[in-house]
């Protein structure tokens, strides 16, 4: 009886092999006649069957899926998801031929894993120059998990979703690049495509020398990338004013004037966040009644008011002294020197800017 058990399961894995390689057969004629879609269901609904299978018809099984779901991504169907799911059956490939000791397809899937992230890098780029911020942030950061060597895309992503006013990712992303102490110094490699007229960018010189040389490219040229160290800093401390947390944002302006003393957005935005803590003491002011306690307490709050108005007053004359004529300071110092009832520095900043 146990015997025909065991008979009964070398038959029932048998079958499973024919049915395993009949539907790859399956799926591999429809990708050859362009029906990714189609052929993706059928590898994801015999993927189980692979487990038992030898190493060798699991790299077949899986550049296949690599190149099927490839296919779909450079046809923009959920471009991100689909290249990011594409590199991991490559990557299989590689694992299994290397476990296997036969490198018949590894070649293949590396080349393939260079061309898909160059692809995704301009899809990327084309995104973000459609307006397609999130879009553009998602594939960018789906580069970065792929390589994550090159952090100049973690960058990109960071700046997408800023763009995208998804300040929450944004700053989880600036956070990270601090973290790194990321520069992004290095270098871009260009090339126009014959057809579209247009550049694009490659991740080394030999990936866009193989385009060149298959005659798709021309005019290659190298740009310079230089520090984005301060663009880190200035966009993180945009994306915390937005989401309202001021005491990060004032962190990170101080930071700023560490790295450029003469920033003048910082001394502007730092005054704005010291302008901006004074309404909580206002709306307390606004709400006292008449009673001789609460005039006391008005009195108190007021003189603390006036106290971080005038700490205002620095930031808004080393920004002037930056930029003399900047009307939008001039106008904000204006006002305080008004509110302060200081007539004589009022006078002489007005005289000044007429």
């Amino acid at each position: 009886m146990k015997l025909k058990f065991i008979m009964l399961s070398i038959v029932l894995i048998n079958v499973g092999v024919y049915s395993q390689k009949s539907q790859i057969k399956d799926a591999q004629s429809l990708f050859e006649k362009g029906k990714s879609e189609e052929a993706l269901v059928i590898l994801k609904k015999s993927e189980y069957l692979i487990l038992n299978a030898p190493d060798e018809e699991k790299s077949d099984f899986y550049f296949l899926k690599g190149n099927v779901l490839k296919d779909l991504a450079i046809k923009n169907i959920d471009a991100a998801n689909n290249f990011s799911s594409a590199s991991e059956s490559y990557q299989d490939v590689i694992l299994y031929e290397n476990e296997a000791g036969k490198y018949k397809l590894s070649v293949k899937a590396n080349i393939a894993l260079k061309d898909m992230k160059s692809k995704l890098v301009n899809g990327a780029v084309a995104d973000f120059k459609a307006g397609n911020f999130k879009e553009s942030a998602e594939k960018s950061y789906k580069v970065y998990l792929f390589d994550k060597k090159d952090t100049l895309n973690l960058f990109n992503a960071a700046a997408a979703y800023l763009n995208a006013k998804e300040y929450g990712l944004a700053i989880q992303y600036y956070e990270q690049l601090k973290k790194m102490n990321f520069s992004g110094n290095g270098i871009l490699y260009y090339a126009t495509n014959k057809k579209t007229k247009e550049e694009d960018a490659f991740i080394s010189p030999k990936a866009r020398d193989s385009y060149i040389q298959e005659g798709l490219y021309e005019k290659p040229r190298n740009e310079a990338i230089p520090s984005k160290k301060f663009e880190v800093n200035k966009h993180l401390a945009y994306a915390y004013l937005e989401r309202k947390d001021l005491v990060k944002a004032e962190a990170v302006y101080n930071y700023l004037l560490e790295l450029n003393p003469n920033y003048i957005d910082s001394y502007i935005n730092l005054a704005y966040l010291k302008l901006e803590s004074k309404k909580e003491i206002v709306d307390k002011i606004d709400a006292l009644g008449n009673s001789k306690k609460e005039m006391l307490e008005y009195d108190k709050l007021t003189a603390k008011k006036d106290d971080i108005t005038r700490s205002v007053i620095p930031y808004l004359t080393k920004a002037l002294i930056i930029e003399p004529k900047n009307p939008d300071v001039t106008k904000m110092l204006l006002g305080i020197y008004r509110s302060l009832d200081m007539t004589k520095e009022y006078n002489s900043l007005k005289a000044i800017s007429n």
